[in-house]
């Protein structure tokens, strides 16, 4: 772990889970929280979670600044933190990290599939979606219709849209025939239904979309539909070097 900067204990206690800071200062006073042996009972009192002991309750807490995880979506859960209706991805966290305000890097659409990234570390989401940066984007796309050369080169010299013209994309057709064609698509930008819109103005409908990479991170394979993970180290390190 990096070194972190001392921090109000109410606060590191909240961060993790513990309540409110009304709440945290409850349990401080009652005499349930110590640092490095020494129980404490003022909510002001600096700890620097990487180098000292923390226990409540009886309990070492682990403290972390941000949370970074990978999640494969299935098709009907919307990329978004609260619906009244649908279900989240936020939702499928089943709890978890429910008090870190964890939020989706980007959309992707309801009836697709793969990587979301989701986190809350701002900064870094700034930084992945920030058009100067154009960070790639790839997916796996089924569409109607046959793929040729001359939708490969529509795709690379930008294609002019309805409100917007698209940034150059790469089309890596896999099968091609007159019924139904498979391609990795990357695109440096993330307009709503991009990818279904350029292929619409190519004369084919989007029948399957699967997030694969985002910028350096791979949706991994063994995560079934629905399921998900933290980052590793390396993964966070290769999204901070953007």
């Amino acid at each position: 772990m990096k070194s972190q900067k001392p921090a109000r204990i109410d606060k590191i206690l909240a961060s993790c889970g513990y309540g409110s800071r009304k709440d945290v200062k409850k349990l401080i006073k009652s005499g349930q929280v110590s640092i490095n042996g020494v129980i404490i009972n003022d909510a002001g009192t600096l700890v620097n979670p990487s180098l000292d002991e923390i226990i409540v309750a009886g309990e070492c807490i682990f403290y972390e600044d941000n949370v970074y995880i990978m999640m494969n979506k299935p098709q009907d859960v919307v990329s978004s933190t609260y619906d009244d209706f649908e279900t989240t991805v936020i939702d499928l966290l089943e709890g978890e990290y429910f008090h870190r305000k964890l939020f989706p890097v980007g959309r992707l659409d309801k009836d697709a599939e793969g990587l979301i990234f989701l986190t809350d570390d701002g900064k870094m989401a700034h930084r992945l979606l920030s058009p100067k940066n154009r960070v790639p984007k790839t997916y796996y796309v089924e569409v109607y219709g046959r793929l040729n050369e001359s939708d490969v080169k529509a795709f690379a010299a930008g294609m002019e849209l309805e409100d917007f013209t698209a940034l150059p994309a790469e089309l890596d057709i896999l099968e091609k025939n007159n019924n139904i064609s498979s391609a990795y698509v990357t695109i440096y930008e993330g307009k709503f239904h991009q990818i279904k819109r350029m292929m619409k103005a190519r004369g084919k409908e989007v029948t399957y979309l699967k997030r694969l990479f985002l910028g350096p991170l791979r949706l991994d394979e063994e995560l079934e539909p629905g399921m998900w993970r933290k980052l590793t180290k390396e993964e966070v390190d290769l999204l901070r070097a953007i």
